[in-house]
């Protein structure tokens, strides 16, 4: 089984307006209203590939209700803690001749919940894998993706792990199965500004060297470079279309890898899905759809 794990989910309330004036009443066109959240997003796109997956996590209040409810319509599996005060935050997106966001806070994550959901990421079993995707909460530490993969390190399972910064960094020491920085994260993560390829590369292998089994660095119109555990280089391109949507694209691309490897066993193919299912979503104003990714699929 493949879990998933979203620690600060939202619903995204994105309102389109012609003009947005700061201080004045302000009239809405249009109104869309999403579930967010990385993990939860590469939930659902493995759902659209037909791989199985549960997303884990913790939600709160009415809005979380929402989220559980949404995820449960798709087909998605759950097993949130819900957690006893707050509400699972709201997004507020403001879409008219400039772009504008509110992000919410999200609620504190008591010890009590916290550690309900230890005891959910200890009966994971040998041959699962778990995906720790995005930011944690003010009230975790940073640590606390290590921690969970040093819950687990002393069974067979594949940890995949999307974040940036020190997030990503502490987990090094665990091996993780997969990394997915972009080049902006890999820039800020070593301090420096990497523009070239051969710079990428360089840097790529010295996760590698600290760590990850596999470093996949994606560059948007550039595509994307694997680095993978048998020593090889994986370049592909970017797919060609109009990019409408980045919400999601990453977490489209992990999708697609972790759910192209467990069909193929291959490196390349799970690269090209996952660039299918990036790209997918990149092209679209929600996320990717199945008949979309073959169709970009069949043209990488």
């Amino acid at each position: 089984m493949i879990y998933t794990v979203t620690f600060n989910p939202a619903l995204d309330y994105i309102m389109h307006a012609d003009n947005i004036s700061i201080g004045e009443t302000n009239r809405s066109i249009s109104e869309e209203i999403y579930i967010g959240g990385k993990g939860i997003n590469v939930s659902l796109v493995l759902h659209e590939l037909g791989t199985e997956s549960t997303a884990l996590g913790f939600v709160a209040g009415f809005t979380g209700e929402e989220v559980v409810n949404h995820l449960t319509e798709k087909g998605v599996l759950c097993d949130f803690v819900r957690l006893p005060h707050g509400n699972t935050r709201i997004n507020v997106k403001l879409k008219g001749n400039a772009e504008t966001e509110i992000n919410g806070k999200g609620p504190d994550i008591p010890e009590k919940e916290y550690s309900a959901f230890r005891e959910k990421i200890k009966a994971l079993s040998d041959g699962d894998t778990i995906i720790l995707a995005g930011s944690i909460p003010g009230s975790l530490p940073n640590t606390v993706y290590a921690d969970l993969l040093a819950m687990l390190s002393d069974k067979n399972i594949n940890t995949v792990v999307d974040a940036s910064g020190k997030l990503l960094l502490n987990v090094l020491e665990y091996k993780p199965f997969l990394v997915k920085p972009n080049t902006a994260e890999l820039s800020e993560m070593f301090g420096v500004k990497i523009e070239t390829e051969e710079e990428i590369i360089h840097y790529a292998e010295r996760l590698r060297k600290m760590g990850a089994r596999n470093v996949l660095v994606s560059r948007a119109a550039d595509g994307a470079i694997l680095l993978s555990e048998d020593g090889n280089i994986h370049r592909i391109k970017a797919a060609v279309g109009k990019a409408v949507n980045s919400v999601g694209a990453g977490d489209s691309m992990v999708a697609g890898f972790v759910s192209g490897y467990m069909e193929a066993g291959d490196y390349a193919h799970a690269l090209k899905l996952g660039t299918a299912c990036g790209a997918a979503t990149a092209f679209s104003s929600d996320l990717a759809k199945r008949s979309f990714i073959d169709e970009i699929f069949a043209s990488l």
